[in-house]
C-alpha cells in the first residue's frame, strides 16, 4: 500500500515536471516569436509565464521534500527525487533567461528581425533540447538524454555563426552598435538555455545510472 502511494506521488512529480517544462518551452517560444515578428505585446507576456514557472518550481520543491521526509526513499527512487530538485533549478533559470530576452526586445524595441542571422532557428534548437530533456526524464530514456547533450553542439554552432555575423555588422561604418550588442546578448541567452537543457539531461542520466557525463 505504501509503495502504491509512493508511485502515485512519483507519477504526480512527472506530471508537474512536464507542466513546468511546457511553461519553459512557451516562454522561449514567445520570446523568440516576439523577436522575429517585432510584436512587443508578445514580449510583455513573458514575465507572466516566468511567474508561473517560479510558482511551479515552489510546488515541485514542496512535493519532493514531502516525498523525502514521508517516504524516505533509497537508491534509484532517491536519485529520481534529488535529480528533480536539481532539474527545476535549471528550468527556473530557463524562465529567467527567456524573460531577459523579452526585456531586451521590449526596451531596445527590436522590430521584425531579418533572420538571415538564424536566431529563430537557434531558438527552435534550444526549445527542442528543453523538450527532449524533460521527455528523457519522464521516459527514463538514456538515449534521449545523451542526444540532448550531443545536440548542444548544434546550438553552440548557431551561436558561433551568429556572433561572427554580428561582429562583422558591428564593424561596418554605418552600423548600429547597440542593436548588434542587443542581438548578441539575446543569442547568448539562447546558448545558456541550451546549457541548462544539458544540465537537465545530465541529471536524468544520474537518476537512471548514478553517473553524470558532461558539465554544461
Amino acid at each position: 500500500m505504501m509503495r502504491f502511494k509512493f508511485d502515485e506521488q512519483l507519477a504526480r512529480l512527472n506530471e508537474e515536471l512536464i507542466t513546468m517544462g511546457s511553461l519553459c518551452e512557451k516562454a522561449i517560444a514567445t520570446s523568440a516569436k516576439a523577436l522575429t515578428t517585432g510584436d512587443f505585446a508578445l514580449a510583455e507576456d513573458v514575465p507572466d509565464i516566468e511567474a508561473q514557472i517560479n510558482q511551479k518550481e515552489r510546488d515541485i520543491e514542496s512535493l519532493c521534500l514531502k516525498l523525502l521526509l514521508q517516504q524516505q526513499p533509497v537508491a534509484r527512487d532517491l536519485r529520481t527525487i534529488s535529480s528533480a530538485l536539481k532539474m527545476i533549478t535549471d528550468m527556473e533559470r530557463i524562465g529567467d533567461q527567456s524573460a531577459d530576452i523579452a526585456e531586451i526586445i521590449s526596451t531596445a524595441h527590436i522590430s521584425g528581425l531579418d533572420d538571415t542571422l538564424n536566431i529563430g532557428d537557434m531558438a527552435d534548437a534550444a526549445i527542442k533540447m528543453v523538450t527532449d530533456s524533460i521527455d528523457a526524464f519522464v521516459k527514463k530514456d538514456i538515449a534521449i538524454a545523451r542526444s540532448v547533450i550531443e545536440y548542444d553542439d548544434v546550438v553552440d554552432g548557431y551561436f558561433d555563426k551568429i556572433k561572427f555575423m554580428l561582429i562583422n555588422l558591428f564593424s561596418q561604418p554605418e552600423s548600429d552598435g547597440e542593436y548588434a550588442l542587443d542581438l548578441l546578448m539575446i543569442t547568448k541567452y539562447f546558448e545558456r538555455i541550451g546549457d541548462h537543457a544539458v544540465n537537465i539531461a545530465n541529471w536524468v542520466l544520474f537518476s537512471i545510472t548514478g553517473n553524470r557525463e558532461k558539465e554544461a
